[in-house]
C-alpha cells in the first residue's frame, strides 16, 4: 500500500498565503515525480505544479509567479507555497505521486483551499 495525504488547506483572504504539504508513505521505492493538481466545481482537474526527484519543476502559467513547489525526498514529502492568492485559486488541491515505474500512480484525497473575503 502507498498512502498519500495532503494537509494545509483552509480559508484565506485574497492576497494571503498558504502552504500545502503532501506526505507519501508505504511502498515507496523510487519516485519519478510528485505534483499538485486542482479541481474547482464544474471544472476539469488541472496541473498546478510538478517536481521531479532531481528537482526540476514545471508550473501552470497562471501560478508560475506566485506558487513555489519544493520537496524533501528523504521524507517523501512535497510542498506547495502559495502566495498572492486569488479567488480563482479556490479549488480542491490533490497531491499526485508517480513512481519510477510509471505504471504506479497515486493520488491523495484532496484538501480544500478557499480564497474569499
Amino acid at each position: 500500500q502507498v498512502q498519500v495525504v495532503e494537509s494545509g488547506g483552509g480559508l484565506v483572504q485574497p492576497g494571503g498565503s498558504l502552504r500545502l504539504s503532501c506526505a507519501a508513505s508505504g511502498s515507496i521505492f523510487s519516485v519519478h515525480s510528485m505534483g499538485w493538481y486542482r479541481q474547482a466545481p464544474g471544472k476539469q482537474r488541472e496541473l498546478v505544479a510538478v517536481i521531479s526527484s532531481g528537482g526540476s519543476t514545471n508550473y501552470e502559467d497562471s501560478v508560475k509567479d506566485r506558487f513555489t513547489i519544493s520537496r524533501d525526498n528523504a521524507k517523501n514529502t512535497v510542498y506547495l507555497q502559495m502566495d498572492s492568492l486569488k479567488s480563482e485559486d479556490t479549488a480542491v488541491y490533490y497531491c499526485n505521486v508517480v513512481l519510477r515505474d510509471r505504471r504506479f500512480n497515486y493520488w491523495g484525497q484532496g484538501t480544500q483551499v478557499t480564497v474569499s473575503s
